[in-house]
């Protein structure tokens, strides 16, 4: 006869729920993730073709061949040939360099003058915070693309106003969040005590507020250089980025428009090389922050 206690059998180990729970979430947490595994390994291609472009694609991407015209994809062309004749593979690697060095300088003007921005916001008397958040408000307002819109319509076409378009308009993101960071950081026990120490103002903001005020800032670089690159070559799809013959992503989908129905992989393939950079990106962006808000928990 079987003696049971609460209706388990004696000897058996009775699992909790709990402890049911557990065993699959430790193994979901050690089994390896292989979309994050794939967006890293994709990046690691991609800084490559965008600081060798050579290793991947040793021809040149501007020169044509007329005997090659709108050739679909074969084992000499991984991605056919364009209009002109030129390899699109080609043109697509030596392009990550161009949509990179766009998105990454756009990504740093945002975050240095964000950072400045919501540090004096933070640390200045109270009619300077309501005037400077007020203008991150106004700004906010406006959809990014058509913020950078009206600021190249100002500067006019070209690099440096894309650069500076896409800025302005991811300025307000980072603005926002170092500011309120600098707010809980200015108010707390440490930084208090150093001010009762006698520490000078601006030691004190170098080494106690801005490096705890710019702890989310990463995060944001991450995510935000993907939408960075986006917008970029949506605008130079418009016409409004580097100009025709440059290797540049968005210019590559503009050039193709035109043939979608007969050579398709012109416009196709640059345009998949941007959704993967920016799904990429993305998803190691999001996978850094839950990590990150897990660790605060």
């Amino acid at each position: 006869m079987t003696v049971t206690f609460g209706g388990v059998p004696a000897g058996a180990v009775r699992r909790t729920p709990a402890a049911e729970s557990a065993a699959p979430a430790a193994g979901r947490r050690r089994r390896p993730r292989i979309g994050l595994l794939a967006a890293g390994a994709y990046l690691a291609v991609l800084l490559v073709a965008a600081v060798w472009p050579a290793a991947l694609a040793p021809g040149d991407p501007l020169a044509a061949d007329p005997l090659r015209v709108l050739s679909p994809p074969d084992s000499g062309h991984w991605f056919g040939t364009d209009q002109l004749g030129r390899d699109v593979w080609t043109r697509v690697v030596h392009g990550a360099g161009h949509s990179l060095t766009i998105g990454v300088a756009a990504t740093a003007v945002a975050v240095t003058a964000g950072v400045l921005l919501g540090l004096l916001a933070g640390l200045l008397h109270r009619l300077a915070d309501e005037a400077l958040s007020r203008s991150f408000d106004a700004l906010s307002a406006f959809p990014i693309l058509l913020l950078a819109l009206l600021f190249i319509a100002v500067a006019g076409p070209g690099t440096a106003s894309l650069i500076g378009a896409i800025g302005l308009a991811a300025l307000p993101r980072f603005a926002r969040v170092v500011r309120g960071q600098t707010l809980l950081v200015r108010r707390s026990g440490y930084v208090e005590q150093a001010v009762t120490f006698g520490l000078s103002r601006p030691r004190l903001v170098l080494r106690h507020v801005l490096p705890n005020a710019i702890g989310p800032v990463p995060v944001l670089v991450v995510i935000g250089l993907g939408e960075a690159i986006i917008i970029a070559a949506g605008l130079s799809f418009l016409g409004l980025g580097p100009q025709p013959p440059s290797p540049e992503w968005g210019a590559m989908l503009s050039e193709g428009r035109n043939y979608l129905q007969v050579a398709w992989w012109i416009s196709v393939l640059p345009g998949l090389a941007v959704t993967a950079t920016v799904v990429s990106l993305t998803a190691l962006g999001r996978h850094w922050q839950a990590r990150l808000d897990g660790r605060q928990r």
